[in-house]
Order: C-alpha cells, then structure tokens, then sequence
C-alpha cells in the first residue's frame, strides 16, 4: 500500500466520500448536536484542517481521514467539555472572526477492513507535523481511549493514568499518543453529551431502554443515564485530553 496522505484543501474531489467510508463508530455517537457546528460544513469551511489518505491500489476510496479545528483558547486551561468544547469555540471564533490562537484533534477514524495495522499512528503523526506547518506550536486532543468501553463503571480519572511495567499507558490509543510525543494533561469529564429520548436510544442501540437507571452501552465509555418517567436518556462521555508540543515545520 502506498499511502497518499493530503489535505481535504488539496483534494476536494474526495469531499463527496469524506463521510462514506466504513468506520466503527456507534450510531449513538453521530447524535451530539455539536458535531453539526464542524461536520456539516468541514468540507467548505474546515478543509485545510482534514486529512485524508487513500493509495495508489484504489484511489479516491478512502484509507483514513483525520480531522482538526482551530479555535480560540485565550491562554485558558484545556476545557472540561473536551470535544463538543473546542468545536463550540471554534464555531464561535469564526463567528465573530477571531484569530483562532489554537488547534484540537477532532478524530482518526480508519477503515474497518484496514484496522490493526498502524495506520491510526501514521495519520497522528500526519497530524501533528500538518499542524505544525499551520504555524501552531501545540496540537491538542481529546483522546477517546479505544479499551475504555469495555470499562464503562471505571471512572476516568483512574482508567486514564493506569499504567504498563514499563511506564507506558494501558490504553493501547492512549500509548500510541504517548509514544509519538504527547502528554497526558487532565481529564475531560463532559467530553460529548448526547441526549434522547428512550426511543431514539433503542433505535441508536437496539437496546430496550424501558427502565430507569443506567444502561451499558456496547461502545460507550461510560453509562448512559435513563429516566423513563421523564422521557429522555443521557450519555456525557469523559475523554483524556492529551497535548501534544510541536516543532515548526516549513509551510
């Protein structure tokens, strides 16, 4: 395989497939409303921050795509609602058009059939040195650790810093940041929310939502609240906010 990695900018033709390729993303996730404020206009708006990768055997059909936002940080600290946070900021700094002053990953989504072979590591690294180039000297993410759902009562902040004998993150996503230069900063404890009612949690699940308490999703991170006298159910993701120091590469 030889892998084309370029910018959404310098490939326009693959906006049209951007969203096809096949991933493995629960349904319930592509319901956080804040996703709409960069998803839906990514291709027009956002293009020199996406990545896209496809290669020579089948081009034009995706790889991989990775995707970042700038947005305005103010000198604050790394925000408690992670994702939908930065993608609220950046919305807003385009809004009132304001420099933004920072960059946030957004995702490495891979294609199912090409999982397991490195290539989530070669699109972070493709990332942070397109980042780079941008002129920022620090990406951003709020890493979606990629074992955590199989411990969705385990709180965060102690899934988080769990570590190997040889010092390295338990997570196998979170050791791939690690590994290519990131840091582990803080907890994002409301990371993405996404709310429903009982019904529209059935038909993103197949699950029976019928009773109120918590229900463990297949892939969620944690448990999503179910209140069925009121008519609704509530997912807050945490994330692992990771920085990642960058070094100025030629434009």
């Amino acid at each position: 395989m030889a892998l084309q990695i370029t910018t959404l900018a310098e490939r326009p033709e693959l906006g049209s497939v951007l969203w096809n390729m096949d991933h493995t993303w629960p349904q319930f996730m592509l319901n956080d409303p804040i996703a709409d404020l960069f998803y839906a206009i990514a291709d027009t708006i956002y293009p020199e921050y996406v990545l896209v990768a496809d290669d020579d055997g089948e081009p034009g059909r995706l790889v991989a795509r990775a995707c970042m936002i700038p947005y305005r940080a103010d000198g604050a600290e790394l925000p408690d609602d992670g994702w939908d946070g930065v993608i609220r900021r950046g919305w807003l700094a385009r809004e009132r058009g304001e420099r933004p002053d920072a960059v946030s990953a957004l995702e490495i989504s891979v294609r199912r059939d090409l999982q397991g072979k490195g290539l989530s590591s070669i699109m972070l690294g493709a990332m942070r040195d397109h980042a780079a180039r941008l002129g920022f000297d620090e990406l951003v993410a709020p890493v979606r650790p990629n074992r955590k759902h199989l411990e969705p009562r385990t709180p965060m902040t102690e899934y988080a810093y769990r570590t190997r004998e040889d010092g390295l993150p338990h997570d196998a996503w979170l050791r791939v940041h690690v590994r290519a230069g990131g840091k582990i900063v803080k907890v994002a404890p409301r990371s993405m929310v996404v709310a429903g009612t009982p019904a529209e949690w059935r038909k993103w699940t197949g699950l029976p939502f019928d009773r109120t308490g918590v229900v463990e999703v297949p892939g969620a991170l944690s448990p999503v609240h179910c209140h069925v006298e009121h008519d609704y159910a509530v997912y807050v993701e945490p994330n692992v906010w990771v920085s990642h120091p960058l070094r100025p590469l030629p434009a």
